[in-house]
């Protein structure tokens, strides 16, 4: 498991959701992406793109300065096993 971090401190909407998309692209499930965002939509943006792609995120720190995610790459195939297949 490998932790990266990802510093989009002053981009604006939607450049940290579409950075954010680009950076998990190679992770392997299990590593982790930490995110530095200043751009007070990326608490709607970044929660809803993770939604998207089945992984997990949780804000770790929040204040008038930054906003930090922990995304954690997850099993894509382990996931469609346990969940509904499309038909």
């Amino acid at each position: 498991m490998t932790r990266t971090t990802l510093d989009l401190t002053g981009l604006k909407c939607p450049l940290p959701a579409l950075k954010t998309r680009k950076a998990l692209k190679p992770l392997q499930p299990g590593d982790q992406l930490e995110v530095h965002c200043t751009d007070p939509l990326s608490v709607i943006d970044i929660p809803n793109l993770i939604r998207e792609t089945g992984d997990t995120v949780e804000i770790t720190e929040r204040n008038e300065a930054r906003i930090v995610f922990l995304i954690e790459k997850v099993d894509v195939s382990i996931e469609k096993t346990n969940g509904a297949l499309p038909s």
